[in-house]
Parts: C-alpha cells; sequence; structure tokens
C-alpha cells in the first residue's frame, strides 16, 4: 500500500532523506522513529505527494500510483505536525467542509467530534481554541475518511489521557479494517503499543527496520538481572561471567545483563556457590534504551 523505492530528498545542498526502500502492506501499522532532523517529516510529506521525490519513487496504493498522482491522493488522509484552520470557522464548521469535501456521512462526522473530545466547544470559533484543541481537531479531520492509507506526524503530541485511549481505540479499529498505517512520534510508548514494525531513521538513513517480535527478541537480550548477596566466593563473578560475560559486580550487588533465559541458570550458580541471596530484581530492556543507543545518543 505505501512504497519507497530508493527514495532521497534533497533540500539545497542538504540530503534530508538518503535511498530509503520500504514497503507497508494493509492492515500493517508501521513507526517511523528518529531524533530532530532524520527525515521522518519529509518522509511523510512525500508519501502524502507534498513533496517530490529528488530521486526514487514513492507508490500509494494497489496498483501502486505514485504519490503526487490525484488518485493516489484520494487514497490516503493525512495529519501533518502543525494544524491550522480558519479561525473565524467552528470546530463543527471545520469538521462539515472536510465532510463534503471527502463524500463522508453525517455519522462519521459526528463520530470524529466525539473523538475531538472539544468538552462542548465544537460550536465556538477556532480562535478560541487552546493548541490541544486545534491538534485533537486536525487528528479529528485525518480520521474523517475511510481511506486505505492514513498518514500521522506526532499524531498524540496533545492529547490527554482520555483523547490517547480514543485514539489508541480508532488506530486499532482502523487497522482491523485493513487500513495501512504509517506514523512518526516521539512517544516511546506509542510505538509499543500500536506498530507491527518499526522504522528508524538516523540522517536520513535507515538505521534499523524491525518486527514486533524482533524489537522484543532485541529488548529482552538487553535485560538485566540484579541480586543482591553475601557470603559469596572469592571467584563467583568469574563463574557467573561464564554464563554472562559482561556481568560485573558492586558491593554486594552482581548485575547480569542478558536475556531472560539465562536468569535461572544464573541464580542456581549464585546458589550452588554457597552465597546467600538477600534480594533479586529483573529489569527488561526498555525500547527508549534502545532507541538512543541506535542514534547514537542524538537528540
Amino acid at each position: 500500500m505505501i512504497a519507497f523505492r530508493h527514495f532521497t530528498k534533497t533540500f539545497a545542498s542538504h540530503p534530508a532523506v538518503r535511498d530509503l526502500s520500504l514497503e507497508i502492506g494493509g492492515a500493517e501499522v508501521v513507526a517511523l522513529l528518529g531524533p530532530n532532523g532524520s527525515g521522518k517529516t519529509t518522509t511523510l510529506k512525500a508519501a502524502a505527494g507534498l513533496i517530490r521525490p529528488t530521486s526514487g519513487d514513492v507508490l500509494i496504493g494497489e496498483p501502486g500510483r505514485p504519490a503526487g498522482d490525484p488518485g493516489a491522493r484520494e487514497a490516503l488522509s493525512f495529519l501533518p505536525q502543525r494544524v491550522a484552520f480558519p479561525e473565524s470557522l467552528t470546530g463543527r464548521e471545520v469538521i462539515e467542509f472536510y465532510r463534503r469535501l471527502r463524500g463522508v456521512d453525517r455519522d462519521a462526522a459526528d463520530a470524529a467530534l466525539k473523538l475531538a473530545s472539544l468538552n462542548g466547544s465544537s460550536g465556538r470559533a477556532i480562535a478560541t481554541y487552546s493548541g490541544g484543541m486545534v491538534q485533537r481537531l486536525g487528528l479529528a479531520v485525518a480520521l474523517l475518511p475511510s481511506a486505505p492509507v492514513m498518514l500521522l506526524d506526532e499524531p498524540t503530541a496533545a492529547l490527554d489521557p482520555d483523547g490517547l485511549c480514543a485514539f489508541y481505540s480508532v488506530i486499532e479499529h482502523r487497522k482491523a479494517a485493513g487500513q495501512t498505517i504509517l506514523f512518526t512520534s516521539h512517544q516511546l510508548g506509542d510505538a509499543e503499543r500500536l506498530a507491527d514494525r518499526f522504522a528508524i531513521l538516523v540522517d536520513g538513513r535507515l538505521a534499523a527496520l524491525l518486527t514486533a517480535r524482533e524489537l522484543s527478541d532485541r529488548l529482552a537480550s538487553r535485560g538485566v538481572l540484579r541480586l543482591r548477596v553475601e557470603h559469596e566466593p572469592a571467584d563467583l563473578l568469574n563463574r557467573v561471567r561464564r554464563l554472562s560475560p559482561e556481568a560485573t559486580q558492586s558491593g554486594d550487588q552482581l548485575i547480569v545483563p542478558g536475556p531472560a533465559g539465562t536468569r535461572p541458570a544464573v541464580v542456581d550458580l549464585v546458589r550452588e556457590s554457597g552465597a546467600s541471596i538477600l534480594g533479586l530484581t529483573a529489569e527488561e530492556g526498555r525500547l527508549d534504551v534502545f532507541y538512543r543507543d541506535l542514534v547514537g545518543g542524538r537528540s
């Protein structure tokens, strides 16, 4: 449904995206992650047909059409990172305008207003809205049509907890209905909750492309077991390092990195050594730490 084939975009002499190849199928949700300036928004705008590739192709739909073609645009909805509407219009008038533009029935418009959660303010001029309310209205507009493809740039940036719950529910429903969704986010919890795959951009290049299972395995391998021990033999750390070469000791605490599957063997080894275990905690690998390692500490 979305295909980037050696997509490159250069502004003046600056390459924003470099040789990106990525295909996203029907009923698939892909999170596009990366530090500021990594090319996420440029990639989304190219898929929306708002910018043309310097080289390569961006195709939408089946069969794939160039993203700038009218037929490709008709097949998608797009939420930009920054949303703006005429300030003299009300929220309901904005929804009604886009409802007619996209040929959507009134029930869908009512559902979109409910999702926008304007707290009874749909009849007020947008000039009176907070930034968060404008962002929620933009999300509601993007969710109006049941287009096969949805592109969302930082969709949850201004959502409160109730708005987040409603958004998650809608995305899960749209995915079940077969919609293809590509979104960017700095909220890694959104990616973990929603995405089937994770595409990580660094300096305009695809640094990693992982399925949810692959990411889970990567995170599992980055877990840490911490054991507080006493009466341990002098060579206990060396014994533990045979199972986990990166194990270290700090005071009375053994710190043993590695996948969850090795932990029972480590615990058994410590007990058999004659040491007493005073406390035990296990930490799973975290997406935010893995992400920071991939992007090399950039912000």
